[in-house]
């Protein structure tokens, strides 16, 4: 299986980043997707890509939080780091009006740039959006047809919401947050919208660690081996067996990431 959102540069892994990625590979995770938050970490995400070649790949851009911040040259910066082999996808980017550490305007302005890079170099664009799904939406509306895929990464929206991502041909990446039924509920509601063809599966590791790990974890931390909690609970929610939820969202993802996870 594949796990399409790893923040491996976050601090929490720096003491034991490469036991993190050893405990994946036995829990059968043939490759994941670092993400790039900000130039900075976009940038140790490809160090690290370039240490464990074919197993890390990395997305390369400017998370909303971080786009106050962002460099006049942040678009011609990101075209350049885009060049390596291992970027499989512009993003995380989008728009957060939950918590607005970067102003509305800033952030509209940082995440259609990235959207429009994201077409000129024929790549995916890896989205997050919280609370600001209307202009998110309208921002992506005029290039839906243009950039080869859109995938909205830890999807917590609502039915609505996720009938007009999945109208529009988005994938939706579903992380922990399903297993957790005290504010996750909404969401396993309406997961069985999901069409098999447009799930991926994600941790958001080190954050959502899923509520359903039996003994629970001594960590807070989460991380990619736990990926398998996720895919247990789709299987319960959507009615499939978890081994065709893996063999799919596996296929999927090497389709719109254009990586191979041979011993998926």
């Amino acid at each position: 299986m594949i796990d399409i959102g790893v923040n491996l540069t976050n601090g929490r892994f720096d003491k034991d980043r490469s036991e993190v990625l050893a405990r994946a590979k036995q829990a059968n995770i043939s490759a994941m997707l670092v993400t790039g938050t900000n130039i900075v970490e976009s940038k140790q995400a490809i160090a690290q890509c370039q240490q464990y070649p074919d197993y890390l790949y990395c997305t390369a851009g400017i998370h909303p939080h971080d786009a106050d911040h962002a460099e006049n040259n942040y678009l011609e910066l990101l075209h350049s780091l885009a060049q390596n082999d291992c970027v499989k996808a512009i993003g995380e980017c989008g728009l957060d009006f939950n918590r607005n550490f970067s102003t509305p305007e800033n952030q509209k302005r940082v995440f259609e740039g990235q959207v429009e890079l994201a077409q000129q170099l024929q790549l995916p664009v890896f989205l997050h959006q919280r609370d600001a799904f209307q202009p998110w939406f309208e921002i992506l509306t005029p290039y839906i047809d243009s950039v080869p895929a859109l995938v909205s990464h830890c999807f917590t929206g609502n039915k609505n919401e996720l009938l007009q991502c999945v109208d529009a041909g988005m994938y939706i990446g579903i992380t922990g947050w399903v297993c957790d039924e005290r504010r996750g509920q909404a969401l396993r509601d309406i997961v069985q919208y999901i069409p098999l063809e447009r799930l991926m599966i994600e941790t958001d590791a080190p954050y959502l660690t899923p509520r359903n790990i039996r003994p629970k974890p001594k960590s807070s931390r989460n991380e990619p081996s736990y990926l398998p909690y996720v895919v247990t609970e789709l299987a319960k929610l959507m009615g499939y067996s978890e081994q065709e939820l893996i063999q799919q969202t596996t296929l999927n993802s090497e389709k719109v990431f254009n990586i191979s996870a041979s011993n998926g």
